[in-house]
């Protein structure tokens, strides 16, 4: 993915695409994806970095959803589990099958939850990751060995997906770039362009780097900003009502040890409800997630203090090292783009994860809701509206069977198997610099090759899309990448012919990020 090449691309102000995505999260990703299997063009644009909000904020889960069987939302989970399948054929590089043991405390719990689940392997049909079945209290703590002992009967282990959101992100947005989509990180919308009818035909946008302004021409302009959304649909309409309520989840890094083995951990009712999860990840411990209701959408939205108690609480319940703020590494927050519920209902559990199309009477196409998991189908939903919108005839969808970007079917071992294909080719940098070879943290096995590699192939142009979102560790252990920072800054300048303002400006901003995902030991 080159940026300057793409943004040349802008310069044509003749040429009239098929489809304008704003968005470059997991929605607006699905839309292109979808949208190159039929032969579209397609433009993408992202006011930030790819996924550098909610998609890149989620639990690593790609899950049909056991807590929507049990709300019986039967229909979410039949085309969760479908996608789930799929993604695991279609990104073996990213996405695998990981094992979850649910806590068995009673005799009642036991049945309960081994005929759900029973259910949940059958929905799965073709597509299965493994059969759900009990184990004895012996067997759950020889793979969860970090789990409280009393009062245990025993555990429930099913089959669930997991991933890496952020990379995913990516390989979609280098498998769009691949087909022929002008994708787009730091370009902003600034207005909607509409003809003499009122009819949405274009954009105006500015790249935010160099604050170059453009007029973009297009038959579809699709609105796939997550909690953002009610900002594009006021740009459109500004009598249109809200429509998203954001809700905030919080996750807290722990070292793996607190939990042991290579089994996740599910608790399906905590004392408010809802479900948490300690997923093992890169190496780490995610620990999530919350529900709680907040007015404004914030592109850095920032953990509660009463949300990391909840977390440590909860956790501390069936660990016995109960975690401590001290042992957290890293805590970020994401905001689920939920339908704003009617008047009187404010349960964030209670408000369905299905996705929705919402098509304006100007012809701007709005995809809400959904959840990583189906993001494929949410874009195979939107893209349908092409021939409603423009009259054109639309070809079958065929990204259900695309593969992405580093697909392989020989995953390279260690840190390396998120790149898939590319960890050779990264890995062969070396020769062109030996130093390029030295790690970046003593803690972590990335290499400066890494960083080089983000900046000429994956549109990475700051510090922070190298430390979040390429190389995860900002996710992973927040003071790592404060210490790893301005090696990363000084191999960037040196890649992109920045100055030591640029590398001083960089880390002024990274370091501002960055301290929002460590915990606070001592909060007032």
């Amino acid at each position: 993915m080159n940026r300057p090449e793409n943004l040349k691309q802008l310069q044509d102000t003749s040429k009239i695409w098929d489809i304008a995505v704003i968005g470059g999260g997991s929605s607006g990703l699905g839309v292109a994806l979808d949208a190159i299997s039929r032969g579209l063009s397609v433009v993408l644009f992202e006011k930030a970095d790819f996924a550098k909000g909610t998609s890149s904020r989620s639990t690593k889960l790609v899950h049909g959803g056991v807590r929507y069987l049990a709300q019986g939302d039967v229909g979410l989970v039949f085309e969760a589990l479908k996608e789930r399948g799929k993604l695991l054929k279609n990104a073996p590089h990213l996405a695998h099958n990981q094992p979850f043991i649910i806590p068995i405390f009673t005799a009642k719990d036991r049945f309960m939850y081994s005929v759900g689940l029973k259910v949940y392997d059958w929905m799965s049909g073709r597509l299965s990751l493994g059969k759900s079945q009990f184990i004895s209290k012996e067997e759950t703590l020889k793979r969860l060995p970090g789990l409280k002992p009393e009062g245990l009967y025993g555990g429930v282990v099913y089959h669930d997906g997991q991933f890496d959101d952020a990379r995913l992100a990516l390989n979609l947005a280098q498998s769009a770039d691949e087909a022929g989509t002008c994708v787009l990180n730091y370009v902003s919308v600034n207005s909607l362009v509409k003809n003499d009818a009122g009819k949405i035909n274009g954009l105006h946008v500015s790249d935010k780097l160099s604050g170059k302004k453009y007029q973009v021409n297009a038959k579809m302009v699709v609105n796939a900003t997550g909690v953002f959304a009610d900002k594009i649909l006021k740009m459109d309409n500004p009598e249109a009502s809200k429509m998203i309520q954001p809700s905030q989840g919080i996750h807290l890094v722990l070292d793996l040890d607190f939990l042991g083995g290579k089994d996740a951990l599910m608790i399906p009712k905590t004392r408010d409800g809802r479900v948490l999860f300690a997923v093992p990840w890169h190496g780490k411990l995610v620990v999530g997630t919350t529900d709680t209701l907040r007015e404004k959408p914030k592109l850095e939205p920032e953990a509660l203090q009463k949300e990391i108690d909840f977390v440590l609480e909860t956790a501390a319940g069936y660990l016995t090292r109960e975690p401590t703020r001290a042992d957290v590494k890293s805590v970020f927050a994401g905001l689920r783009p939920l339908a704003r519920p009617k008047e009187g209902s404010t349960k964030t559990k209670e408000i369905s994860r299905s996705h929705k199309v919402i098509l304006s009477e100007s012809g701007l196409v709005t995809l809400t809701g959904g959840k990583w998991t189906t993001f494929r189908k949410m874009g195979e939903d939107t893209v349908e509206y092409f021939t409603q919108v423009t009259g054109e005839k639309l070809k079958k969808s065929k990204s259900l069977d695309m593969k992405i970007h580093g697909a392989t079917n020989r995953v390279p071992a260690g840190h390396w198997g998120i790149y898939g294909f590319d960890a050779q080719p990264i890995q062969d940098l070396v020769n062109e610099n030996k130093a390029w070879a030295e790690k970046l943290h003593p803690d972590f096995p990335n290499i400066e090759a890494e960083v080089i590699w983000t900046v000429r192939e994956e549109m990475a142009v700051k510090v922070e899309d190298v430390l979040a979102r390429r190389i995860r560790m900002l996710f992973l252990d927040a003071q790592a990448a404060i210490d790893a920072a301005p090696k990363v800054a000084k191999l960037m300048a040196e890649e992109m012919d920045k100055d030591e303002q640029w590398i001083e400006s960089e880390l002024a901003d990274f370091h501002k990020t960055a301290s929002k995902y460590l915990i606070k030991n001592n909060p007032k």
